[in-house]
């Protein structure tokens, strides 16, 4: 079968000040079974690599001429390359929504003194290796307002709280099903 190839040109979005991640999860997500992903960038988008691999694609990418990366994203033909993650799928499908997070805080990221949407992406980053039954705990200059739907998308759940130098801590873990 000969793949379509969708194209989400990213360059003026984060030349211009604009976090992309949100605008290429979502042609990801709309991505049929017969369509790759040709996503152009004025960097390399190493993060994403990990978590479109946990979503069952591979990449290629290359550096242009002008300095820019294209990177193909093709699903896997196999199923996802660790066992772990489809086990980790499995169990998380097991378990009631409405439980509360718990679990041993396995992940620190403090996300302090960075600016937006770093603080977003480097929580985000962190959870594509976060171990089942584990929760993360990030720490914030801001309240992560974007964070929530990102998190809902991805299968997690989290609580934000103000601490008394203005900073935010948000906890984080899968959501139960």
């Amino acid at each position: 079968m000969r793949q379509k190839t969708v194209t989400l040109d990213v360059r003026e979005d984060i030349r211009n000040g604009r976090e992309p991640f949100s605008k290429i999860m979502q042609a990801v997500a709309r991505l049929q079974e017969d369509e790759q992903l040709l996503l152009l960038a004025p960097f390399k988008p190493a993060p994403l690599f990990a978590m479109l691999a946990q979503q069952g694609f591979s990449h290629h990418a290359k550096p242009t001429a002008a300095g820019d990366w294209e990177v193909l994203f093709t699903r896997a033909s196999a199923k996802p390359a660790k066992a772990e993650t489809a086990a980790a799928s499995s169990q998380s499908a097991q378990r009631a929504e409405s439980a509360p997070c718990t679990g041993t805080p396995v992940v620190e990221v403090d996300a302090r003194g960075l600016e937006p949407p770093q603080p977003l992406i480097k929580i985000l980053e962190a959870l594509v290796t976060l171990p089942e039954g584990a929760r993360l705990r990030a720490r914030t200059d801001r309240r992560p307002i974007h964070l929530c739907d990102q998190l809902k998308e991805r299968g997690f759940i989290g609580e934000s709280e103000e601490q008394q130098d203005g900073s935010f801590v948000t906890q984080i873990c899968r959501q139960q099903r």
